[in-house]
């Protein structure tokens, strides 16, 4: 019974401390109306790091529809021979990948035991990304 009084107690006095402490009131400070208009024109103007990028994304299955865990996918300007970026297919078959725009790229899929697939991608345009979808095809002589 002793240590039900103590809790109590001490319950007693944790709950009268919160109650009657002295509260703390956010304040908002009067700033003059020009300042917050160039902070709201500030915040407005500021550019995204990625405003100018082209979202490459998309979907590899199997040739039975499944998707497509692990694929390769690599992508370059179509004016250069050196690969610039290489990702995997998720465990959904997923991918995707930011690139400048302005560029034609081609993306090259491939998987062991399947054939190799590209695709030209043009990012010349007004878009802002692409939606792609390959469908793997067992490579000659395979199953």
């Amino acid at each position: 019974m002793g240590n039900f009084r103590r809790i109590g107690v001490l319950g007693a006095f944790l709950i009268a401390v919160v109650l009657l402490a002295p509260r703390r009131v956010a304040r908002a400070s009067a700033a003059p109306a020009g300042k917050d208009a160039q902070a709201g024109e500030s915040t407005d103007n500021k550019k995204s790091k990625h405003a100018n990028d082209y979202l490459v994304h998309g979907t590899v299955f199997t040739p039975g529809g499944l998707s497509f865990p692990g694929a390769e996918l690599r992508l370059r300007r179509t004016t250069e021979k050196k690969f610039r970026w290489d990702t995997y297919t998720n465990s959904r078959g997923d991918f995707a990948v930011r690139v400048k725009q302005g560029s034609q790229y081609e993306m090259i899929v491939r998987a062991k035991g399947f054939q190799e697939q590209s695709r030209v991608i043009d990012a010349t345009q007004g878009n802002s990304s692409d939606d792609l979808v390959f469908r793997m095809e067992p490579a000659e002589g395979k199953k």
